[in-house]
């Protein structure tokens, strides 16, 4: 599987649309505005640069990215009128792999910008808005052209699904039922993915530059713990289910494995040590629940099914993925029992995702 033309999330606005999905990221967001609004504030006030460049990798279709975006604009003209500063120009670069549907979020940016000018108000300084289609596992840009990079929910997706992993067989990811190998192969995709990505921002990066990182994660030292291998190990039951049925070729489900690895707060702060570009300023740990919509008010009853909300979740990441190995045709039936797994977990027991965020300055 050739993972820079497959990985992307579902495009388009229906109804299984990442850009109809992605509540749980948007609350991912939210909970990780301070750091990015600390090291921001941080990088404006060391210099007060006349222009900022911001890339946000890992973009996707749909509104959050935009979201970021417009958070760290208005907190830079808030500082800088305060502190009696010239206006700043803004250039924004929103890269994701080339499948990505770029034309969802540009068809958005004309109203976006017009409410952007509107909040700023007079004085502030032009923005200006560049796709970037790439792996963020490579150069994507120009040497110290960068001030602030910033990526959710993205890194924790590999360059490629890792090699040797033969004897994964009934598994979709690490799982308890992994052999030790298989979780060493893992691990070794990850430490040079990422080890790769530090190199290649630490040249599009300015002296001083930021980074804010926010990783799908675990906790625990041990990554085939619950925590971050249950979504896959509930999918996994939901294919092998139609295995048994005889609806999916058992061989085709044992030559299928998701390119993700979930590190733990040590793995990350261990790559950029070894890596030497960068420092940690900030490490910190979250949880989100799986069900994007509890405790949010007026729903109607279709949102109050949270087996049915985390499903649509899962199934605008994966779609594209699962789709491109086993077809099309089976893609609603394996959400249809997905939504039933998962909800009679939900119903006994917790169940929330762990985010690893790390802040960390170029020098």
């Amino acid at each position: 599987m050739e993972v820079v033309q497959v990985l992307h999330m579902k495009g388009g606005v229906g109804e299984t649309s990442y850009a109809n999905n992605s509540l749980l990221q948007q609350k991912v967001l939210s909970m990780t505005k301070p750091i990015r609004e600390e090291a921001m504030t941080k990088l404006y006030c060391s210099t007060y640069p006349a222009g900022i460049a911001i890339a946000d990798l890992g973009c996707s279709s749909g509104p959050n990215t935009l979201f970021v975006v417009s958070e760290l604009i208005k907190l830079v003209d808030s500082i800088r009128q305060k502190l009696g500063q010239r206006s700043t120009e803004y250039q924004v670069f929103l890269n994701d792999l080339p499948g990505n549907d770029f034309n969802t979020i540009f068809r958005s940016l004309p109203s976006f910008q017009n409410k952007l000018k509107k909040q700023l108000g007079g004085g502030s300084g032009p923005c200006f808005f560049n796709g970037v289609p790439g792996s963020f596992y490579g150069r994507l840009f120009r040497h110290n052209s960068l001030h602030f990079v910033h990526s959710s929910y993205s890194l924790h997706w590999l360059s490629q699904v890792p090699e040797g992993l033969e004897s994964n067989k009934g598994n979709i990811y690490i799982a308890n039922t992994s052999p030790p190998d298989v979780l060493k192969a893992y691990y070794e995709q990850f430490q040079q993915d990422f080890s790769l990505f530090l190199k290649c921002r630490s040249e599009e990066l300015v002296e001083g530059g930021r980074m804010v990182l926010t990783f799908l994660g675990r906790r625990s030292d041990d990554p085939s713990s619950k925590e971050c291998c249950y979504i896959w190990e509930l999918l996994a039951m939901a294919l092998n289910d139609m295995v048994f049925e005889g609806l999916i070729k058992e061989e085709k489900l044992n030559s299928f494995n998701i390119p993700n690895y979930l590190p733990s707060p040590a793995e990350l702060k261990s790559e950029v040590l070894k890596e030497r570009s960068f420092t940690v300023d900030r490490l910190e740990v979250t949880e989100v629940n799986w069900n994007a919509y509890q405790n949010e008010p007026d729903l109607s009853d279709a949102f109050k099914d949270g087996g049915y909300n985390f499903a649509k979740c899962i199934r605008a990441v994966t779609e594209p993925l699962l789709a491109s190995h086993f077809g099309e045709a089976i893609i609603d039936e394996v959400f249809r029992r997905y939504r039933d797994i998962v909800a009679d977990r939900m119903s006994k027991e917790k169940t929330e995702f762990v985010n690893v965020t790390i802040s960390l300055i170029k020098g």
